[in-house]
C-alpha cells in the first residue's frame, strides 16, 4: 500500500466499496470505501485462485470516507479480487491488471 486517505467529515450512514478506479490498470489504482463505525477494518487483494497477494489494511479505521492506493509493479497481468472487512460486514470487487 502506498496511501490511505481520509476523503472527508462527513459520516457515512452504511458500509460501502466501490469499484476501482482506473479498471483496468497500470500499475496503480485507487479503491474508494466508506465505513459508518470506528473499527477494525482489513483489506486483501487476492488473485483468481484465490491466494493471498497483499494487504493493504490491517488495523482499526475511523468512520468516514476513506481510498486507498494499490501499487502492482512486479505482479502478472490478470484479474485480482480485493476484499474489505469490517464490523460492518465484507464486500470484494474484480480488478484487472493489464500490462
Amino acid at each position: 500500500p502506498v496511501d490511505v486517505d481520509d476523503l472527508s467529515t462527513d459520516l457515512p450512514e452504511h458500509f460501502s466499496l466501490s469499484q476501482n478506479y482506473p479498471n483496468p490498470f497500470n500499475p496503480e489504482t485507487v479503491i474508494k470505501f466508506s465505513i459508518p463505525e470506528t473499527g477494525y477494518v482489513k483489506g486483501v487483494v487476492y488473485d483468481i485462485l484465490g491466494r493471498e497477494v497483499t494487504t493493504l489494511l490491517n488495523g482499526d479505521m475511523n468512520s468516514g470516507n476513506h481510498e486507498v492506493k494499490f501499487e502492482a509493479n512486479g505482479l502478472a497481468s490478470g484479474i485480482y479480487v480485493f476484499r474489505l472487512t469490517t464490523n460492518s460486514g465484507s464486500k470484494h470487487i474484480k480488478m484487472i491488471l493489464t500490462k
